[in-house]
């Protein structure tokens, strides 16, 4: 099959990875907007929001009010982030059926997002897995897959033997290498996606976050898509940034996915014209760190053809 008649799955990370590093409260009627908006131009993955401290993510102490709403929009697969297993209890409890939980290769990193070892979190990760009930899925997403803000270059040989005891707990899952610094390259990007699905074809699916720091977040992307990779993150108007890797700046922008797989004739199912439309609005959020090009690209020709 050509890539002419393939498709493409874009998780819309926006309002969670986002959201959460906008300053100022965001009101929850603005976000349920936001997601509706993005589910009337096409979207069908989305990561709403996470179940947090609130003390730690203010931003996200609105999740369960999110997650009955974001229940009621039709055919959305709405997942939610959780750190921790208590997390993941307060998730299933407010009506949550897909969790986005996510550790660090990086022990530095996860020791000062979620305070354990990397190890302590896999025991933490089982914990999450038994306790699924019926009907429910999981994503994997592994931080600093590929860069550590504290500790630099991870090699793939500590993603590769991190993933063993996590695919060990179950495989039955779709698991994430995280670009969480956008530090990777493409050479890195192809080579640890095709090492680990060559170590784990048991798993159910593959997937790539990446960050567009240094301006390398598409061709990432793309590097991952010809080694097979099918469903990448991407924000909104290339909104957020992590809190805890200072110097990332947002995710690679879904309008400049939509826009280059398009122009590839690869199928998204995503209606740009709107999207970009809900892109501006993010745009306009106080204190929001955007990104990306094509929106920017867009207006310009506009206005040029009504000159």
């Amino acid at each position: 099959m050509s890539d002419a008649v393939q498709s493409v799955t874009i998780v819309e990370v926006g309002p969670r990875d986002g959201f959460q590093s906008v300053g100022p409260f965001i009101p929850t009627p603005h976000k349920i907007a936001l997601i509706g908006q993005l589910h009337a131009a096409g979207l069908r993955r989305m990561e709403t929001t996470s179940f947090v401290s609130p003390s730690a993510l203010p931003q996200m102490a609105d999740a369960a009010e999110i997650v009955a709403v974001t229940d009621r929009l039709a055919g959305l697969d709405a997942q939610v982030l959780v750190p921790t297993a208590r997390h993941a209890e307060r998730a299933f409890a407010a009506g949550a059926t897909h969790l986005s939980a996510v550790l660090s290769v990086s022990e530095r990193h996860n020791m000062g997002n979620v305070r354990r070892t990397p190890m302590e979190s896999v025991a933490d990760y089982a914990q999450m897995v038994a306790m699924m009930p019926a009907g429910a899925a999981m994503r994997l997403n592994l931080a600093t897959a590929f860069d550590c803000p504290h500790v630099g270059r991870i090699g793939a040989d500590a993603v590769l033997a991190l993933l063993d005891p996590l695919v060990a707990a179950t495989a039955d899952v779709e698991i994430a290498l995280c670009d969480t610094t956008g530090r990777a390259d493409p050479t890195q990007v192809r080579a640890l996606f095709a090492a680990a699905r060559d170590r784990f074809p048991e798993v159910r699916g593959w997937a790539f976050h990446g960050h567009d720091t240094y301006g390398l977040g598409a061709a990432n992307v793309l590097a991952a898509w010809d080694v097979g990779i099918r469903v990448f993150d991407a924000s909104v108007a290339g909104l957020g940034g992590c809190p805890f890797a200072p110097g990332a700046t947002g995710n690679v922008a879904t309008e400049d996915l939509v826009w280059m797989f398009d122009h590839m004739g690869v199928a998204s199912g995503i209606d740009l014209d709107r999207l970009v439309e809900a892109a501006r609005g993010v745009a306009e959020l106080p204190g929001a760190q955007i990104g990306g090009r094509v929106r920017d690209a867009l207006a310009a020709r506009a206005r040029k053809a009504a000159a």
